[in-house]
């Protein structure tokens, strides 16, 4: 499931309907960077507890979500409630993630937390560059009272989004992807939400060290550079900054470029991941591409090695991005 903020998720389709907007000069004027980081500072310091749902096409998954911070770290708790049972509780950037259909539990350490926005990791400049924003009136949502504003794309390698902020808070409660035309491709919103709610860190951090009858699985990730594992991009992608690059241990393979690695970007808003790894004909087809709700992939292969480009972006972006990607001389 896709979890936007440390927690958003889109209400089902009987929320979506009915309730009234009201008029636009009911909302206060600020700028994208404004809106963006007001909502990013409650994603950050908000402590909630709610029901997610998340709806791609005709599938929909939905989560319980528990949010607690400190003021020096954040935690939350993440139980699906669709699909495979799962459990990943976070610690700032430690995660672990419980599977109890596998007995597994599989320790991580994520740079980027998945706020929406990520406007640490970006310059805020760059977003004000490549979107703007719409003031569109006011909503409830979950039975909070919500701004909505659109975060509209100034060129064709990014969607747009309608937004729901909770006006007292700022959190974001509920977001559409929008593609072309305006038409949403993707929705995450609380379906019910409580705010300020009484979570316990303590508890939290007892359950995130009980890995009593799982088998730890702990993946050796390295952090490195591109350029050093023999990549680069011939033409950037514009507003796309390079975020983080890993490498994956594969029995103790250290040769630069042999060695399966994660080249992340973002904008602010959207993100795109390079996987590169040895091609093996084996496991790797034909190349193209495929699409869920907003996530799109393009494989392709160069020279002896296998590429895929994964993102919430239109699938002409990703074919930049794959397409550009040489090995340095």
């Amino acid at each position: 499931m896709r979890l936007l903020g440390a927690g958003l998720l889109i209400s089902a389709a009987a929320g979506l309907g009915g309730a009234g907007w009201a008029q636009e000069p009911s909302v206060p004027a600020r700028s994208v960077t404004d809106w963006l980081s007001r909502m990013h500072e409650a994603s950050r310091y908000r402590a909630y507890v709610g029901t997610l749902v998340v709806t791609a096409g005709p599938a929909m998954s939905a989560a319980k979500i528990w949010h607690v911070c400190d003021g020096k770290q954040q935690m939350e708790r993440v139980d699906t409630l669709t699909g495979a049972p799962r459990t990943t509780i976070r610690r700032n950037n430690e995660v672990i993630t419980f599977e109890p259909d596998a007995r597994q539990a599989i320790v991580e350490t994520r740079e980027s937390l998945g706020l929406f926005p990520d406007l640490l990791r970006t310059p805020q400049n760059v977003i004000a560059q490549h979107y703007g924003a719409k003031a569109l009136g006011v909503q409830r949502v979950a039975g909070h009272l919500a701004d909505m504003v659109e975060i509209q794309p100034k060129d064709e390698l990014r969607f747009g989004y309608r937004v729901w902020s909770e006006q007292k808070t700022g959190l974001v409660v509920k977001l559409q992807t929008l593609g072309e035309g305006g038409r949403v491709i993707e929705q995450v919103a609380f379906s019910e939400l409580q705010l300020d709610a009484p979570v316990s860190m303590e508890k939290l951090t007892r359950l995130m060290k009980d890995t009593r009858g799982y088998e730890v699985v702990k993946p050796t990730l390295r952090k490195t550079t591109a350029q050093a594992q023999g990549w680069r991009l011939k033409e950037p992608v514009p507003g796309f900054e390079s975020m983080s690059c890993h490498t994956r241990a594969v029995d103790g393979a250290e040769v630069p470029g042999q060695a399966p690695m994660q080249w992340v970007f973002s904008d602010g808003l959207a993100s795109v991941s390079l996987f590169v790894e040895p091609f093996d004909p084996s496991r790797h087809g034909e190349e193209g591409g495929t699409a869920f709700g907003a996530t799109h992939s393009v494989s392709r292969r160069v020279g002896d090695h296998w590429v895929t480009a994964v993102g919430e972006v239109p699938a002409a972006t990703l074919q930049r991005f794959a397409l550009s990607l040489e090995r340095t001389p």
